[in-house]
């Protein structure tokens, strides 16, 4: 068998290389000695593979490209000497314009909103057709517009990735679990349709702005410029403003927070799974700036995470999620003795509050439970009053 035939295995070195021969093994040291093949064979090999790599990395790194355009500028290129604080002077005095332009957009959308919610008086009853991005130029089987659809103009646009998206009108989402005709949401959809031309001013005066919105309170988000938006393979639209982390933030303050969970052997079946995606619907309103623990209580106090036993953890994505994942090993029996959890919950958040970690700001114990047999007076007494410096 010739001895490229018989080629498996090759490892390149700085100054040397070997080449693997099987499976009789047939060696050759380029930097010593050779044995079975002549020198000019494996030169030719090299060379041959040293042509390959060039050809492969001047073909996916573009350098020929760079270098035909540094060529064609070549000649009119010049080297001029810069002064390095005036430019970094000019980058910081772009920075602080964008920067004014973006918060000015801001201001002017919360002074539209401010003023139109002022203004508009709430009706029960109220019957108006709005623009759901869901349904927009949707029909039913007979070819007619669906209820909240209508035609709705869309055409690509470059500054938006290429998406088909109307300049002129916002659109509104509503999450699937949310009915979109309900009178709250009616109503801010209605006196919403304000910020529709301060939108336009805005992209107008700062075309570099890409996506405006306004998130409700009710559950409904306004979106310019208005986008057709597609359901999951499920037909479902999980998305709700309330639940993003720059809603969080902007609503709420820092917090610290401990969630007790009641599992008592009053929680069994139906209560505790309701109980478990209640918690699970608590973590997804906190954010990166707060800090949180569950307490898991009967007769006894369970950390559902052991190893964080008597402090706070940050609320990121990835603590949430592995909390979420301990949710599931809950199981109920015994009594529920909140007193006990109240008195352990008080501790952790004072203690931590004196460490100058958390949130420094709020603080909270959120109860998760079919019910509580007593006041619990005693403990409130001993730990928040009469400052009542947490919540409950």
């Amino acid at each position: 068998m010739h001895w490229n035939q018989r080629l498996l295995y090759s490892q390149v070195y700085c100054a040397s290389f070997l080449i693997w021969i099987s499976p009789g093994v047939t060696v050759v040291d380029v930097a010593g000695s050779q044995q079975g093949i002549p020198l000019s064979v494996v030169k030719l090999w090299a060379s041959a593979f040293g042509g390959e790599i060039k050809s492969i990395a001047a073909k996916y790194s573009g350098s020929q490209l760079l270098q035909k355009k540094y060529k064609e500028f070549e000649r009119r290129g010049r080297v001029e000497e810069i002064d390095g604080a005036k430019l970094v002077k000019k980058v910081a005095e772009n920075m602080e314009e964008m920067f004014r332009r973006k918060a000015e957009a801001i201001r002017h959308i919360v002074e539209a909103a401010e003023e139109a919610h002022h203004q508009h008086e709430e009706v029960p009853d109220l019957q108006y057709e709005y623009f759901n991005a869901v349904l927009i130029n949707e029909v039913d089987e007979e070819g007619n517009s669906v209820e909240l659809g209508g035609d709705f103009l869309l055409e690509p646009n470059d500054h938006f990735n290429n998406l088909a998206v109307n300049l002129s009108l916002s659109v509104v989402q509503v999450p699937t679990n949310m009915y979109n005709k309900d009178p709250d949401i009616v109503n801010g959809v209605y006196w919403s349709e304000a910020l529709n031309k301060v939108f336009v001013d805005n992209f107008e005066r700062d075309p570099s702005l890409i996506w405006q919105y306004f998130g409700s309170a009710k559950g409904f988000f306004r979106q310019y410029p208005g986008v057709k938006w597609y359901p999951d393979e499920h037909g479902v639209i999980a998305f709700d403003c309330r639940n993003r982390k720059w809603y969080i933030q902007a609503a709420t303050s820092p917090k610290d927070v401990v969630i007790l969970v009641d599992v008592s052997g009053s929680m069994k079946g139906l209560r505790l799974t309701i109980a478990r995606q209640t918690v699970s619907s608590i973590l997804d309103t906190l954010g990166d700036d707060d800090f949180f623990n569950i307490i898991a209580y009967n007769q006894e106090i369970h950390y559902v995470e052991p190893c964080l036993n008597g402090t706070l953890v940050q609320a990121d994505r990835t603590n949430k999620d592995h909390f979420r994942e301990h949710l599931d090993k809950l199981f109920a029996k015994g009594i529920g003795l909140l007193g006990n959890a109240l008195t352990e919950a008080f501790t952790i958040l004072e203690e931590f509050n004196q460490t100058g970690r958390g949130s420094i700001c709020s603080q909270a114990i959120m109860l998760v439970t079919d019910g509580a047999t007593a006041m619990y007076d005693d403990v409130f007494e001993k730990f928040n009053w009469p400052d009542r410096k947490v919540r409950s």
